[in-house]
């Protein structure tokens, strides 16, 4: 199960589902396919059948992407949108491929060692995502927390790395 889900997300974000724009370039992409399909895990079982959990506040798509994120990533669109058009934000929250590049956007602009081990890895991103950039070094939600771990430690036991 958790293979093919990986796989899904591996092609979403591989395949063009429309070009993706935002007000500055994509970023290098320093989140691995696993480590995104774990945090998706993590946020939202990569449940992409509840487009938005709460629209008021823009948690929205399978990273559970909040219109503050989305902001701080640049504000990438899908083909057609504008980055300033009411509904820009939800579109690429929704779009497994636009909400992937906002993550490694994200990422790539509050890339911090979270955990203080001395390296820049998938637990970093987990925790950036999760708690955000300025709160990355708190304390971690348990259910998420443990969905991530187990994750990591499923594909670690397939030979994934």
């Amino acid at each position: 199960m958790q293979i093919l889900r990986l796989l899904c997300l591996c092609l979403a974000c591989l395949l063009p589902c429309g070009r993706v724009h935002g007000q500055g370039h994509l970023l290098d992409k320093p989140v691995t396919e696993l480590c995104l399909n774990c945090i998706c895990e993590a946020m939202s079982g990569c449940n992409a059948t509840a487009i938005c959990t709460n629209p008021e506040k823009g948690i929205c798509g399978i990273f559970r992407i909040t219109w503050a994120y989305w902001v701080d990533a640049g504000k990438l669109t899908i083909d057609g949108d504008q980055p300033d058009s009411e509904d820009a934000f939800i579109n690429c929250a929704n779009d497994p491929h636009c909400a992937a590049n906002s993550v490694q956007n994200y990422m790539k602009k509050f890339n911090q060692d979270c955990n203080d081990d001395g390296e820049m890895d998938c637990h970093d991103y987990a925790r950036i995502h999760r708690l955000g950039a300025y709160g990355c070094k708190g304390e971690m939600p348990y259910k998420y927390l443990s969905t991530f771990e187990d994750c990591i430690e499923n594909y670690a036991d397939q030979g994934f790395e």
